[in-house]
């Protein structure tokens, strides 16, 4: 055999029928059976299938009583693809069997394309070993099955057994293979169907190319796949699309844009998917300016009322930070589309999670929720992808209750059985400072993976619950779930809270040598966090020293909070001259260092800091907290007088530091930037009630008595103010969450989570 017969993965399967040869059968067969199907489908019979309604030519059929001609069946069974009705097929089925018609190969072929059109393999399956003899079409409508009903494995077990009966594949049979090597991420078997396309030298057919360059780019080999991709002599649009996909799926957008380029000078003309692949790409680059561009072309090629590619550019303003244009655009469209209403939604999400600008992320979170009322209003319902975003967004604004409003939309819509959106629920929990109720969720859950685990770890360490997170960890173990580095962080930070040293260093070996896990920073940034917290220095300092690479700003600032708690200044002024070598572009690095020489006298060295700050053109702290209270996000700044309600807050807040006071609380000013003349520098200003104070306070007089507050704020937390919301938390029996820019803290009876350390300012 020279070559394997050439068939157009493209064509539809029942033209396949048509075409196909077969290498294990009569060919003369084939050619008679599809003479006939096209003799009967335009004879004049009694029974014209398409002078018919469906439901009477399914009645005629189930009565069984009378003949027809094979031309018949077959567009009442391509009705029942276009309907997916199973029960409608099998009526036909048995109507076939009856009169004897299941000797007509083609009519077979055709009842078995349709069961696996309609998912139902078990029946395909029945149908494909009765047949009295198989065509290379059978095979293939089998293997096709498999693949679109997500048994990839099947799919090649049953090309396997093609071989061995010495059937040949065809390109189309070879196509479904492949399919099914890229839904197994089976690159090893693929190469070997890449062997025998080489071998029988089809590998320049542009369907092969095109199955090649997928299955390389799913499976992570791009070089081959552009490879595949190179080797195509005639590429078409679906060529140019792969391609560009397989960039983008890779981490390679600006060779994605070259590819575009080149494909514009070859005159190949795009179709509304490559343009999305384009615009797609544009969004990993940033590139706003090719994306308009893109836009723009087309609209000329007639796709402006494309909603995939208004989705694309609306994503690429998103990411571009356009908001305002995002915003037009969504607003512009007519008829909007569940995706389009998760793309906007994961856009704001998106941008809170990315956004420097406290202020603007947290105003893209809010409008994100906006978003979502409005989806809900419309009745439209969400799927996953929109409660996976709509929670990630719930847990950066610590919105508890509009998260449980969406857990309880969860439930209802039966999504809480998604892995993705239990993990984001649990998240989402823990996050907000409920670590009873992520356990709950946690345990709801019917199906746990290592990110279900490695949140939970992760929360209950967050949460100051340390035994818990350890004793989840080992029952982790326990059910074979093997843990990843982000789990041992968990395990490390719930060690670090507890101060329990040896625990800590033998879970740090047990990753090393057991799971063979290379530690990164963020593990010995536990283990450092875990000495200072115990005042040992010395300890944390040594192994700063011996880690295997240069340790980072949030390490040395680490060791600088602890120095200033623990009066050891010798070692803090010696770990800020490390960390300015790093010259960081962190304001709030610049601010703890201020704190700790202008509180030391050494004024020189605030000079030099304050250059420091000039010459990256670094201002004020930017200082901001909110409070989410009935689907409404309050914000404060320092001092902030804006607030309608201001007269309430500063006089309940004037008396709650006066109870402080007789309780022990010592108000102190933090950042008074003076020099030793008393001049104010201005750098950074003086401030009698930082953002958080005002935000708690409103959060008193707003919420009912017994209810939980909970704030986030910009940038660290203010040790007179975490002194002082200790006080109030017992003053008022309430529990008063914070989340800061380095962590969680839960105040409760006068205590809080995060054992009085951290890097406050």
């Amino acid at each position: 055999m020279a070559s394997l017969p050439s068939v157009t993965r493209n064509l539809k399967l029942d033209h396949e029928f048509r075409k196909s040869s077969t290498h294990n059968s009569n060919s003369t067969d084939n050619k008679t059976t599809s003479i006939s199907y096209q003799r009967n489908f335009t004879s004049k019979a009694n029974l014209e299938p398409k002078s018919l309604d469906f439901r009477e030519a399914i009645s005629i059929l189930k009565e069984g009583s009378r003949d027809v001609e094979s031309g018949f069946y077959v567009p009442v069974l391509q009705e029942c693809i276009d309907r997916n009705s199973v029960s409608d097929a099998q009526i036909i089925h048995t109507h076939i069997v009856k009169t004897g018609a299941h000797t007509d190969l083609f009519i077979m072929s055709f009842l078995l394309n349709v069961y696996t059109k309609c998912g139902s393999m078990e029946y395909a399956v029945n149908l494909f070993e009765n047949l009295p003899r198989r065509n290379i079409v059978n095979w293939t409508a089998l293997m096709t099955g498999y693949v679109q009903n997500s048994q990839p494995e099947l799919a090649i077990q049953v090309f396997l057994e093609l071989l061995e009966a010495g059937v040949y594949p065809t390109n189309y049979t070879l196509g479904a293979v492949i399919n099914a090597c890229s839904s197994l991420f089976s690159i090893k078997f693929g190469r070997q169907i890449h062997g025998y396309i080489i071998k029988y030298q089809i590998e320049s057919d542009t369907s092969m190319g095109n199955a090649l360059c997928s299955l390389y780019s799913k499976c992570g080999s791009f070089e081959c796949a552009v490879k595949a991709f190179r080797r195509i002599p005639e590429k078409n649009v679906i060529s140019w699309t792969t391609v560009l996909s397989a960039c983008g799926d890779n981490g390679q957008p600006e060779k994605g844009l070259n590819f575009f380029v080149e494909m514009l000078l070859e005159d190949g003309e795009p179709n509304e998917f490559t343009l999305t692949s384009v615009l797609s790409l544009c969004c990993l680059m940033h590139a706003l300016g090719f994306g308009e561009q893109v836009h723009s072309y087309s609209i000329k090629l007639g796709y402006d009322a494309s909603v995939s590619i208004k989705n694309s550019i609306m994503y690429l303003y998103l990411r571009s930070g356009r908001v305002d244009e995002a915003r037009r655009l969504f607003d512009a469209m007519g008829t909007i589309s569940l995706v389009t209403w998760n793309a906007i939604i994961a856009g704001y999400s998106r941008i809170m999670g990315s956004e420097k600008d406290y202020l603007k992320a947290h105003h893209s979170g809010a409008e994100a929720l906006q978003i979502y009322l409005k989806l809900h209003r419309s009745r439209m319902k969400p799927d996953l992808f929109t409660f996976s975003s709509i929670l990630t967004v719930c847990s950066g604004l610590v919105a508890l209750d509009q998260g449980e409003q969406i857990h309880a939309q969860t439930i209802k819509s039966g999504s809480l059985s998604d892995v993705v959106v239990g993990s984001a629920l649990v998240n989402m929990y823990y996050k907000c400072g409920s670590a009873e109720k992520a356990t709950k969720a946690f345990v709801e859950m019917p199906t746990r993976t290592l990110i279900s685990w490695s949140s939970m770890i992760t929360g209950f360490a967050q949460h100051g619950r340390c035994v818990e997170a350890l004793q989840l960890f080992e029952d982790m173990i326990i059910t074979g779930v093997k843990p990843n580095k982000v789990t041992f962080v968990g395990v490390l930070s719930a060690c670090s809270h507890a101060g329990m040293v040896d625990e800590a260093l033998n879970y740090f070996e047990m990753m090393k040598k057991k799971y063979k896990i290379k530690p990164v920073v963020d593990h010995y940034a536990c283990l450092i966090d875990m000495y200072v917290r115990l005042g040992k220095l010395q300890e944390a300092f040594d192994f700063i020293e011996k880690m295997d690479f240069e340790p980072n700003e949030f390490i040395w600032s680490m060791l600088i909070a602890g120095c200033r708690s623990h009066g050891n200044m010798e070692l803090g002024f010696y770990a800020a001259e490390r960390l300015l070598q790093l010259k960081p572009k962190d304001c709030e690095t610049y601010a703890l260092l201020l704190s700790m020489y202008i509180s030391a006298g050494k004024w020189k060295d605030v000079t030099k800091v304050r250059k420091m700050m000039k010459d990256k053109k670094l201002g004020t702290l930017q200082d901001w907290s909110s409070i989410s209270i009935k689907d409404k996000v309050y914000s404060f700044k320092p001092d902030d007088i804006s607030h309608n309600r201001c007269v309430e807050i500063y006089r309940l807040l004037d008396d709650l530091v006066e109870r402080a006071k007789s309780l022990g609380y010592v108000s102190e000013r933090n950042l008074d930037i003076l020099d030793e003349d008393g001049n104010d520098k201005g750098m950074l200003s003086s401030t009698i009630h930082h953002s958080e104070k005002l935000a708690v306070a409103f959060g008193l007089l707003s919420t009912c008595q017994g209810s939980s507050i909970r704030v986030i704020k910009s940038i660290s937390m203010y040790r007179d103010s975490h002194s002082l919301i200790k006080h109030i938390s017992a003053m008022t029996g309430r529990e008063i969450i914070l989340r800061d820019s380095k962590r969680l803290h839960q105040f409760n009876d006068g205590q809080c989570s995060c054992g009085d350390f951290g890097s406050l300012l």
